[in-house]
C-alpha cells in the first residue's frame, strides 16, 4: 500500500507579518469553540463534565448540549453556535462537524488573506469550491436503504456515536418502532415515535409500548380509563389553592371554625365535580391533596401525577389542550381512546393510546442504571429516529468514519492543482480543512495521526475511498457498516459554507456601550433643590394657619 503523505496546500508567501493581529476577527472565537468540541468528535470522543448556570452537573459528550449550555459573549461564537444548533435540529446530529469544519476553513482563509488574496476573491472562490463539493457528494454514495429492507444496519452506526456501549438492542427497537409507524406511501413522521426514559433495570430491559408512555403514576382508586378518555392538564397542585399573598381567616368562635372548614371542603368538592363533568382523566404536575383525591375517587376521576414539567408541555402539544393553572375544568379537554398505568419492574409509566395522525403510535421505553446512561441512550434513540426520517426522504448512504471527507479532499486537491488564479489555492485549502476531520477522529481514538493519515491517503490515492478511521487503525467502512446519511452530510456542508461566507464579510466587531438599567446618582446626599418645593409648600400652609 502506498503510504505517501497526504497532499497539503502549498506554502504561500506571506505579504503581511504573522505577528500582526488576526485578519479575521472571528477566528479566535472559532478556535475556542473548536478546542472545546474537538475531543468530543466521533464515536471515540470523550465526555465533558458540564456545570450548568444553575449549578447542576451533567456528564455529556453531545456537542449540541454543550453549545446550548455555554454562555457566549463573542458575536461570531454565537453565530457559529446558531449554525451548529440549526444543523442538529434539522438532522439530529452534526453540531461538532459544523464547528470543526468552519474553524478549519477560517484558519485556511486567514492564511490565504495573509498571502495577499483579496476578501472579495476569497469569498467567490470559497463559494465555488463549496458548490463543487456539494456536486461531488452524491458520487460517493455507494449504498441505499431499500423500501422493504430492515433499517437496523443503517441506524446502528449513527446511534453508536452517542452511547457508551454497543447499541444493537436499542437500534433494533428503534428500527422496529420506525418500521411499524411508517405510512402507507412510505413516508415517516418522527412524532409518531415517543421516547420515555425510566431509571432502573438494564438497557436490555428496554421495550416498546403502544401509544404515548410517560413516567408517572395513578394516585387514586381509578387506575385506568378504557374508552372515551377526556384529559385535563393541571399545572398546579391538586387541592386547595395557595394564594401568593398570605391570607388570615378571622374566627371569633368554634362555630366559625366549623363553618370555615365545611365551606372549604364544599368548595373543593364543587371544583372537583365541575372538573369531573368536563374530563375523566386529570394529569397534575404538583402535589396531590389526600382529601381532594377522595373527592376525585367519588366522582370516578383518574388522577395522574408526573414529575417533569417538560412531559406536561409535550402532552399538551400532543393532546392539543392547554395547561390550566388552577383547579378549574378546561375549555376543551384532550381526547384519546384509553389511559392506563403500566408497571415495568419497579418503575411506573402511564400510557395514552389513540388512533389518529400526528400522535405517537409507539413509545420506546428506555431503561438504565444511571442517569448519564439514560441520557446517552435517549440521545442515541432520537438520532436513530431522525436518521430514519432522512432515509425516507433520501435513502442514499455515504461512507462514514472520515472516509467521505478524505475522498472529497482527494478530489478537490486534484482539481485545485489544475486550476489557475485564486481558485487553485482555495480548492487546496478546502481539501486541507476537510482532512482535519479524519485527523480528529484518529486523535480521539488514541492513534498515531501521521501514520493513520498516510495509510488513508495511500488507500484513497489507489482508488479505495471506503477506507476510514477505526478504533485500532484504518478500516473498511463497508465491512464494518459505518455509514452517514447523504442528506445530513449535505445539510452540514451547506451550513458550514453559509456561516463561513458570513464571517468572511466581517471586517471588525464593534460593541456598542451598554446603557445601565438603573443610572445611579453620583451624589448620595439629597439635593437641596429637590427639597425646596416641599419647604415652600409647608411655609404656605403655616401662613394660612397663622392668619386664622
Amino acid at each position: 500500500m502506498d503510504r505517501r503523505a497526504p497532499p497539503t496546500a502549498p506554502e504561500l508567501p506571506e505579504r503581511l507579518p504573522a505577528e500582526e493581529k488576526h485578519l479575521l476577527s472571528s477566528l479566535a472565537a472559532a478556535d475556542t469553540l473548536a478546542r472545546v468540541l474537538r475531543p468530543c468528535y466521533g464515536p471515540q470522543g470523550r465526555q465533558k463534565l458540564l456545570v450548568t448556570a444553575k449549578g447542576d452537573t451533567v456528564l455529556t459528550g453531545h456537542a449540541a448540549a454543550i453549545l446550548r449550555a455555554l454562555q457566549l459573549e463573542h458575536p461570531a461564537a454565537r453565530l457559529l453556535r446558531e449554525a451548529a444548533q440549526g444543523q442538529a435540529e434539522q438532522s439530529g446530529d452534526g453540531a461538532a462537524f459544523v464547528v470543526l469544519l468552519a474553524q478549519a476553513l477560517l484558519a485556511q482563509a486567514e492564511r490565504l488573506l495573509r498571502a495577499g488574496l483579496p476578501r472579495a476573491q476569497l469569498r467567490e472562490a470559497y463559494a465555488a469550491v463549496a458548490a463543487e463539493t456539494l456536486a461531488l457528494l452524491p458520487s460517493l454514495a455507494v449504498r441505499a436503504l431499500g423500501p422493504l429492507e430492515d433499517p437496523v444496519w443503517a441506524l446502528r452506526s449513527v446511534m453508536n456515536t452517542h452511547a457508551l456501549w454497543r447499541t444493537d438492542h436499542l437500534a433494533g427497537l428503534v428500527a422496529r418502532a420506525c418500521w411499524a409507524t411508517r405510512e402507507l406511501d412510505g413516508g415517516f413522521r418522527p412524532e409518531r415515535v415517543g421516547v420515555c426514559a425510566l431509571p432502573g433495570a438494564r438497557q436490555e430491559d428496554s421495550c416498546l409500548l403502544p401509544g404515548l408512555a410517560l413516567p408517572g403514576k395513578p394516585c387514586g382508586q381509578v387506575t385506568m380509563v378504557l374508552s372515551g378518555a377526556r384529559v385535563a392538564l393541571l399545572a398546579c397542585d391538586f387541592g386547595p389553592a395557595r394564594p401568593l399573598a398570605p391570607a388570615t381567616a378571622r374566627l371569633s368562635s368554634p362555630d366559625d371554625l366549623i363553618r370555615f372548614r365545611k365551606g372549604s371542603e364544599s368548595l373543593i368538592e364543587k371544583q372537583v365535580a365541575q372538573l369531573a363533568a368536563a374530563a375523566n382523566v386529570v394529569v397534575v404536575s404538583g402535589d396531590i391533596d389526600e382529601k381532594t383525591l377522595t373527592h376525585a375517587d367519588k366522582y370516578g376521576l383518574m388522577v395522574i401525577q408526573v414529575a417533569s414539567r417538560r412531559e406536561m408541555v409535550y402532552l399538551s402539544e400532543v393532546l392539543r389542550t392547554p395547561l390550566t393553572p388552577y383547579l378549574v375544568p378546561p375549555l376543551e379537554p384532550g381526547k384519546c381512546q384509553r389511559v392506563y398505568g403500566q408497571e415495568l419492574g419497579e418503575a411506573l409509566a402511564v400510557v395514552f393510546e389513540w388512533e389518529s395522525t400526528g400522535t405517537p403510535a409507539l413509545t420506546l421505553v428506555l431503561r438504565g442504571a444511571t442517569a448519564h446512561g439514560l441520557r446517552g441512550a435517549e440521545q442515541a434513540a432520537y438520532s436513530g429516529i431522525d436518521a430514519y426520517f432522512q432515509l425516507c426522504q433520501d435513502p442514499r448512504l455515504l461512507p462514514g468514519a472520515g472516509a467521505t471527507e478524505m475522498a472529497l479532499a482527494k478530489m478537490l486537491s486534484e482539481t485545485g492543482t489544475k486550476l489557475e488564479g485564486p481558485n487553485g489555492p482555495t480548492f487546496l485549502a478546502f481539501a486541507q480543512a476537510l482532512q482535519s476531520l479524519p485527523e480528529t477522529l484518529a486523535e480521539n481514538a488514541g492513534l498515531a495521526v501521521p501514520h493513520v493519515m498516510a495509510e488513508m491517503n495511500g488507500a484513497h490515492q489507489a482508488g479505495n475511498f471506503l477506507i476510514g478511521v477505526g478504533v485500532e487503525g484504518i478500516i473498511n467502512v463497508a465491512q464494518e457498516e459505518v455509514w452517514d446519511t447523504l442528506i445530513a452530510k449535505a445539510q452540514g456542508l451547506r451550513a458550514v459554507a453559509d456561516v463561513v461566507q458570513q464571517l468572511l464579510t466581517v471586517d471588525d466587531i464593534v460593541l456598542a456601550k451598554k446603557s445601565p438599567a438603573c443610572p445611579q446618582d453620583p451624589n448620595p446626599e439629597p439635593k437641596k433643590r429637590s427639597a425646596r418645593p416641599l419647604q415652600l409648600f409647608l411655609k404656605s400652609i403655616l401662613g394660612m394657619y397663622n392668619k386664622r
